[in-house]
């Protein structure tokens, strides 16, 4: 950063899967460093708890669409009038979880977990990356996780989903380069968040074996929204195709 220039200033990151604790935290961070915010939710409830919430952050841009739903996400894109809005970064922190013996793992769960995790982050950078919907160079983020890399007991889909999108983004990465367009994810462990609270919670036993492998400890959010943001930035700019840890320890 040169004098007083922000890192982001008037650039135009969206950013899926706004309310997440991820999500939250690149908010914050982004806007401070300048950024103009496209901010999506699953529905409208959801839409005016993250407006009440970010009241005092102007010009941010809303859309709300259920990602489960892939066949109808180019039409709620368009009819939020984001068409003509050029973006320069695009943060996916979709994620639905799923943990299910096989025995009671269904064909329209596995659908519906892998239309969500993975068909529509795909439909979304179709989308974003027509003529004229976006800036050179263009950086892409998603947030992935250790279960793509390790898998576990219990959470095939959920797994699968997450290894199609870093197997996708090896592909998109090589078809992408020619148009200025940068593509990586960030491999995340156990995060200190609301969501692994609800899951510890609701569990007899309290211990959670992830973390003595996981041996740097929960890691929070805005460590992820650290490396988010390197990402997007021109730091990074030989970097690509690569899904980078964050995982505490867990993976080495």
């Amino acid at each position: 950063m040169k004098g007083d220039q922000l890192l982001f200033q008037n650039k135009t990151i969206l950013i899926t899967g706004a309310s997440s604790d991820i999500g939250l935290s690149l908010i914050e961070h982004l806007s401070a460093e300048g950024a103009k915010l496209i901010l999506h939710t699953s529905n409208k409830q959801s839409e005016e708890k993250l407006r009440h919430l970010l009241s005092n952050i102007p010009d941010i841009v809303y859309f709300n669409c259920d990602f489960s739903k892939p066949h109808i996400l180019e039409d709620v894109y368009l009819s939020s009038g984001l068409e003509n809005i050029a973006l320069d970064g695009f943060v996916n922190c979709v994620g639905v979880r799923s943990r299910r013996p096989i025995n009671l793992i269904k064909p329209e769960h596995s659908i519906e977990v892998m239309q969500t995790n993975f068909v529509s982050f795909i439909e979304m950078i179709r989308i974003i990356t027509k003529k004229n919907r976006f800036n050179s160079p263009l950086n892409i983020v998603t947030i992935s996780s250790i279960s793509s890399v390790t898998g576990g007991q219990g959470i095939t889909i959920y797994s699968a989903s997450k290894a199609a999108v870093d197997a996708a983004l090896r592909c998109l990465s090589k078809e992408l380069a020619p148009k200025g367009i940068r593509i990586n994810s960030v491999v995340c462990g156990q995060i200190n968040s609301k969501a692994y609270h609800e899951m510890m919670d609701s569990k007899t036993e309290q211990h959670d074996p992830i973390l003595e492998r996981q041996f740097l400890g929960l890691i929070e959010p805005e460590k992820v929204s650290s490396m988010v943001m390197f990402l997007l930035s021109e730091q990074s700019a030989y970097i690509t195709g690569s899904m980078i840890p964050v995982d505490g320890g867990y993976l080495s």
